[in-house]
């Protein structure tokens, strides 16, 4: 791991690669696209640009999301601090209360990112060291430079989650920390596609690794970007919520390029193994989805599409927000 981070149990070592976790027992269920294996244990849904939201088992169930509720902490902040291409957005100040609670939070176990008092980090730093190693501590950081208190940044994040459609999603802290912070699959596809409509965060959950300034290297617990077309977005792990994860993907069928948004949270296994299994998990939901969408006999409905972070391409999101329960459709 690198220096500067700590993680213990919420956020296992990252495998190294799809293949550390066994292939996982799958449940076909139809769909408009015909019938997909679906994950067989936890709860899934799944989405598609142009086509909406596709319920697998348990997707209305509302469960414990551990750290993909930062999602949620990301996209409020870039609601209320935008960020243009390449702007490092304004400077945010570690306090010296923040700086002298981590080591009683290392002794807990939480999940993250070295800081000391006086760290100055950019917007788009403290989002890095938020979404790529789910430091707990930066959640709380951003949330007391946005709103003043973590109670009051919650109560935003569930006004959010309300205007999004998000009906059976209630947050408790903006780290996911508290097992009392619940969504359902259904909820966090309608999030995630929300979330690749803001080029800032779909920048930054495609990247591997990034620099900030105390912790330093910091790198992406999500190893399959670049796998199958995955481009983000956020994983999880505790006990009470089991491994999570929440994956964007772009896939091209007859030159279209459609956007899945896929969620499978509750993975079970030990502390060691229950991320690798969420992605695990996660890979073959998108590989499935991807074979049903080509099995399609005309591609989903188009309109105008942002760029690949990753290729300058069309692909990484609408240049529009999505209206509320909707996926956005693209080219």
């Amino acid at each position: 791991m690198c220096a500067g981070v700590v993680a213990v149990v919420r956020a296992a070592t990252p495998p190294s690669g799809p293949g550390a976790a066994q292939p996982t027992p799958v449940t076909p269920r139809s769909s408009p696209l015909g019938t997909i294996a679906w994950p067989a244990s936890g709860v899934s849904a799944a989405g598609i640009s142009g086509i909406g939201v596709l319920p697998g088992p348990g997707a209305s169930q509302p469960v414990p999301i551990a750290s993909v509720a930062k999602v949620m902490t990301a996209y409020v902040i870039l609601l209320d601090h935008p960020l243009g291409a390449g702007e490092p957005g304004p400077a945010i100040v570690v306090q010296p209360r923040e700086a002298a609670d981590y080591p009683a939070q290392v002794r807990n176990g939480d999940s993250l990112v070295r800081v000391s008092a006086g760290e100055r980090l950019t917007e788009r730093q403290a989002l890095e060291a938020l979404l790529l190693p789910s430091a707990d501590n930066m959640a709380w950081i951003l949330a007391r430079w946005d709103a003043g208190s973590q109670a009051a940044f919650t109560a935003k994040m569930n006004a959010t989650a309300r205007g999004l459609g998000m009906t059976a999603t209630h947050y408790t802290d903006p780290s996911g920390l508290s097992a009392s912070t619940t969504s359902t699959a259904a909820d966090q596809v309608r999030l995630g596609a929300a979330a690749m409509s803001e080029p800032a965060l779909a920048h930054i959950v495609a990247l591997r690794s990034a620099v900030i300034p105390v912790a330093r290297v910091v790198r992406n617990y999500n190893t399959l970007l670049g796998q199958d077309g995955i481009t983000g977005l956020k994983t999880g792990s505790d006990t009470a919520a089991g491994g999570c994860i929440l994956l964007a993907a772009w896939q091209r069928v007859r030159g279209h390029a459609s956007l899945i948004v896929a969620a499978t949270f509750g993975q079970p296994g030990t502390p060691a193994t229950i991320l690798p299994n969420a992605l695990q998990a996660g890979h073959q939901l998108v590989l499935a989805l991807g074979r049903a969408l080509a099995g399609q006999s005309a591609p989903p409905a188009a309109s105008k599409a942002g760029k690949d972070p990753r290729t300058g391409r069309p692909g990484a999101g609408p240049t529009r927000r999505p209206r509320p329960g909707r996926l956005p459709a693209y080219p």
